[in-house]
């Protein structure tokens, strides 16, 4: 008969589990994940007809799920819309609940989602090979456009084809490329995490 062990599981392991674990550092890591997406915020693309820019956004949700985890990259996405209530750091400087109640609203919602799917892909080790990252990277910046596609069609009662084309459609390209950097930047950086003998899963 096989026991059972009643040990507790040991949590996975994400890229900044490399550094000392303290209550000091997940609020520093979480900061600092919100403050990515806000640098991500200032590069702004218009596509018209599109009321979406294009932004550096989704490449910083899905590095800061992947390097984070789920819990403290879900954390980091929710502070950035807390923060864009009052200050000017959504895309083209923007702020306010009526961003949120706008046509880019479900995209900034979705972060939050998108953090926390990339974050737990992460920590099942999906980040660790280029091809799986890329994968994984993908399916946060899906899961954006999942609720930013709707939310964009009844915001602004524009017809689902165009919602689709307007939301979706034009920003595939650019989409691929963020999970090209990101597979290409997340693998890399844990096998330098391997090279200076830092602790991983």
């Amino acid at each position: 008969m096989t026991a059972i062990s009643l040990a507790p599981r040991r949590p996975e392991t994400v890229l900044v589990d490399a550094l000392p674990d303290t209550w000091a550092r997940d609020v520093t890591l979480v900061l600092a994940g919100a403050l990515l997406t806000v640098l991500g915020a200032q590069i702004s693309i218009h596509v018209p007809p599109s009321p979406v820019p294009i932004t550096g956004q989704t490449l910083a949700v899905v590095i800061a799920g992947a390097a984070l985890g789920w819990r403290r990259g879900a954390a980091s996405q929710l502070l950035y819309l807390v923060l864009g209530l009052f200050l000017p750091v959504y895309s083209d400087g923007a702020s306010g609940f009526d961003v949120i109640w706008g046509a880019t609203g479900g995209y900034l919602v979705g972060f939050v989602v998108a953090a926390a799917l990339v974050g737990r892909l992460a920590e099942l080790g999906a980040d660790r090979r280029p091809l799986v990252a890329f994968a994984a990277f993908c399916a946060g910046q899906l899961a954006i456009f999942g609720i930013g596609v709707p939310w964009l069609q009844v915001s602004t009662g524009m017809a689902w084809g165009d919602a689709i084309h307007n939301g979706f459609t034009i920003f595939i390209v650019g989409g691929i490329i963020k999970a090209l950097v990101g597979a290409a930047v997340i693998p890399s950086a844990w096998r330098l995490v391997a090279r200076l003998g830092l602790p991983r899963s």
